[in-house]
C-alpha cells in the first residue's frame, strides 16, 4: 500500500511540474486545418534577399487577442493594410490605410502590438535606418472585437512619431512585447548596420515614454583575420516568460570585414544571451552577472563577459535575427542557423553557400543550466531563416523556409527532430511570419506566406493553420 502511495504522489508530482514529461505526453505533430487568402496580388520583390510581407524580424506580422485573428501587410499598391477575423474563420476583413510603401526595401515591415491596458491595436511600418510611421487604434478595439467596427476610423491617422515622441532619426527593426502587468513596449535598433544599438520605449496605457539604449556598438572585437572596433547587436528576439522574465538571444554583427576570411561572407559571429528581471531596465548574462542598464553609458557590450553561450567565428555565414521560444518552466530555447564546418571553414558567398550547406540548429538551456545544441536534419536549401514554436507539452517546431515544418519531443531532450511537413502545395518563398499568440492560445500553429513570383509581379498571400497535439 505504501508503495502505491509513493507512485501515486510520484505521478501526480510529475503532472503539476510544468515542463516535466509525462508518458502519456504526446509528441510534436501538426494536422493541417485550413488555408485562407490574404491578398492575391500583395506586393512582391526581392531585396535583401527576402520580401517585405514576410520576415523573421516581423514580430507581429500575425497575432491573435481575445478570440480574434490579425494580420498586416502591403498590397500591390503599395498601400499598408490590417485585416481581422474571428480565429479560424474562413474570411478576412480588410481596412487599406492610407499609407504607402515608400520604397522597395524588404526591411520596411509592418509590425503590430497589443497594449492590454486600454485594449489598443498598435502598428509601426515603414522604417529602415530612417523615420517610422505609426498607427494606434481607437481603446478597446482589441476588447470588443465582436461590437467594434472594423473599419478606417477605429485604427485611427497614420503619424511619425508615437503620440510625439520620435526615439531617433535612424529607427530598425521594431518589435512589439507585452508585459506581464498589461503595458506594451517597443524594441528597436536606432543606428545602422554594423554601428546601432538596442532600445526600448514602454506605453503605459495613456502615453509612451523613452527607457533609452541597452546594448553599445563600440569596443574592440579580434577574430583570426582582423579586428573591428563598431558593430551591433541583432535580436534573435525579445520575449517574456510566464514568471515575468525578459529573455533575449543575439548575434553580433561586425563593422569592418577584416574580420572575416572572405569580403563575400557575413561578419555576424557568436550566439549570445542577456535577460531582464526589472521589465528591461538592467539586463544580465547567463551567469546571472549585471552587465547593463538601459538609458545609462553602461549598455551590454562585445567585451562583456559571459554573454556567448554558443561561440562561432565570422566564416561560417551565421544567420542573425533568427528565431527564440520559452518553455513552460521558463528555459529559453533559439533557432540559429550556419554553414558548419564540414562543408569549409571559410564561407566565401553566404548566400550561396547557406542555400548549398546551411543547417538550423536548436540550442536551448537545460534545468542543469547548462547549454545543448542539437543539428536539424533538414538542409536549409535556402539562405533565410527558421523560425521556432513549443506546444503546451514543450515539444518544439521549426518552420523552416518555404514552409516546412520539423519537430522533435520533449521527451528524448528534443534530439529527434524529423520532418513532418514538407511544405507541399504551399508554392512559399522563404520565410514565414508566425503568429506566436494563436501557438499559445489557442494549440494552433498559424502562418502567413507568399508564393514564389518572379521581378515585381505581384503574388498570392495566405495564412495556413495546423492544430498541434491536443
Amino acid at each position: 500500500m505504501k508503495r502505491r502511495t509513493a507512485l501515486a504522489s510520484a505521478v501526480l508530482a510529475a503532472v503539476a511540474t510544468p515542463g516535466i514529461a509525462r508518458a502519456a505526453d504526446p509528441g510534436p505533430s501538426v494536422s493541417r486545418m485550413s488555408t485562407t487568402l490574404l491578398d492575391s496580388r500583395a506586393v512582391y520583390f526581392v531585396s535583401y534577399d527576402g520580401l517585405v510581407n514576410n520576415n523573421s524580424f516581423q514580430k507581429n506580422g500575425l497575432l491573435t487577442y481575445r478570440g480574434y485573428q490579425y494580420a498586416a501587410w502591403y498590397t500591390a499598391t503599395g498601400n499598408a493594410v490590417v485585416a481581422r477575423r474571428a480565429a479560424g474563420a474562413g474570411t478576412w476583413s480588410t481596412v487599406t490605410l492610407s499609407h504607402v510603401l515608400k520604397a522597395s526595401d524588404s526591411h520596411n515591415v509592418v509590425s503590430m502590438g497589443v497594449s492590454q491596458a486600454d485594449g489598443r491595436l498598435h502598428l509601426t511600418m515603414d522604417s529602415h535606418s530612417d523615420g517610422f510611421f505609426y498607427v494606434k487604434s481607437v481603446a478597446g478595439l482589441l476588447d470588443n472585437p465582436a461590437s467594434t467596427p472594423w473599419s478606417p476610423p477605429v485604427l485611427g491617422p497614420v503619424r511619425t512619431s508615437l503620440d510625439g515622441l520620435a526615439l531617433t532619426s535612424q529607427f530598425t527593426y521594431p518589435q512589439f512585447v507585452s508585459t506581464p502587468e498589461g503595458r506594451l513596449q517597443l524594441s528597436y535598433r536606432a543606428g545602422v548596420s554594423g554601428d546601432g544599438r538596442n532600445a526600448l520605449a514602454e506605453y503605459d496605457g495613456s502615453s509612451w515614454t523613452a527607457l533609452g539604449e541597452w546594448s553599445g556598438s563600440t569596443g574592440t572585437y579580434t577574430s583570426s583575420h582582423g579586428s573591428s572596433t563598431a558593430r551591433n547587436m541583432y535580436l534573435h528576439g525579445i520575449d517574456y516568460d510566464t514568471g515575468g522574465r525578459l529573455h533575449s538571444f543575439f548575434t553580433w554583427r561586425e563593422q569592418n570585414a577584416a574580420v572575416m576570411c572572405s569580403s563575400g561572407g557575413i561578419t555576424n559571429h557568436d550566439t549570445g544571451y542577456v535577460y531582464s528581471t526589472d521589465r528591461g531596465r538592467t539586463w544580465r548574462n547567463d551567469a546571472g552577472a549585471l552587465v547593463g542598464t538601459t538609458g545609462t553609458p553602461d549598455t551590454v557590450s562585445v567585451t562583456d563577459p559571459g554573454l556567448v553561450v554558443d561561440p562561432l567565428g565570422p566564416d561560417h555565414s551565421l544567420m542573425n535575427q533568427e528565431s527564440q521560444w520559452t518553455d513552460s518552466a521558463g528555459l529559453p530555447h533559439a533557432i540559429i542557423s550556419y554553414v558548419p564546418g564540414r562543408f569549409g571553414r571559410c564561407s566565401s558567398d553566404y548566400v550561396a553557400d547557406r542555400t548549398a550547406h546551411g543547417r538550423a540548429f536548436h540550442l536551448r538551456k537545460n534545468s542543469s543550466g547548462s547549454w545543448t545544441k542539437t543539428e536539424i536534419p533538414v538542409p536549409l536549401d535556402s539562405s533565410q531563416r527558421t523560425k521556432l514554436i513549443l506546444d503546451k507539452y514543450d515539444n518544439a517546431y521549426a518552420v523552416l523556409p518555404h514552409g516546412r515544418v520539423a519537430g522533435a519531443s520533449r521527451s528524448s531532450g528534443h534530439t529527434d527532430w524529423t520532418l513532418l511537413f514538407d511544405g507541399g502545395g504551399l508554392n512559399a518563398f522563404g520565410e514565414v511570419v508566425i503568429d506566436e499568440m494563436r501557438a499559445r492560445s489557442d494549440n494552433v500553429l498559424s502562418f502567413m506566406y507568399q508564393e514564389k513570383s518572379t521581378g515585381t509581379t505581384p503574388s498570392a498571400l495566405h495564412v495556413v493553420e495546423f492544430s498541434l497535439p491536443a
